[in-house]
């Protein structure tokens, strides 16, 4: 199956309670905007969303979200392109610092998809994330 935003969505609200299934819509109409492609998935079990920025590397994906209500950082992705230490630090400073979670690389070796019901607990998290992405996406793309 090809995904697309419409079925995405419609999916999510089936999985998750109202209040992610908005924080799920509020991501994918900032990555419309902010990311230079947005991907959607091919999976038969649930979608999946890609907010990918321009790089010195190519495209690089940032965070996916599932239809299923969950989100991955790809803070590994970024370190096995040899991103630029600063970039890459910011980034996992600022997931740290508004998930209060570590994503070094002994607590989080691999990219894995985490429950947004988990994450966003107040809807401030949610803006400092796209913040975040949009400072992130801005300085790969230089």
């Amino acid at each position: 199956m090809k995904w697309d935003k419409s079925n995405f969505l419609e999916d999510l609200r089936t999985h998750t309670n109202r209040e992610i299934a908005h924080i799920g819509q509020e991501i994918c109409d900032f990555s419309e905007i902010q990311a230079d492609e947005v991907t959607w998935g091919r999976g038969s079990e649930y979608g999946t969303m890609s907010f990918r920025s321009k790089s010195d590397f190519g495209l690089l994906s940032l965070f996916q979200i599932t239809s299923k209500a969950q989100i991955k950082f790809c803070v590994n992705l970024l370190r096995q392109k040899d991103v630029p230490k600063n970039i890459l630090r910011d980034y996992v400073i600022k997931l740290e610092s508004n998930f209060i979670r570590d994503y070094d690389k002994l607590n989080y070796p691999a990219d894995i998809f985490e429950d947004m019901n988990d994450l966003f607990t107040t809807h401030s998290q949610v803006d400092k994330l796209k913040q975040c992405i949009e400072g992130i996406a801005c300085r790969l793309r230089q």
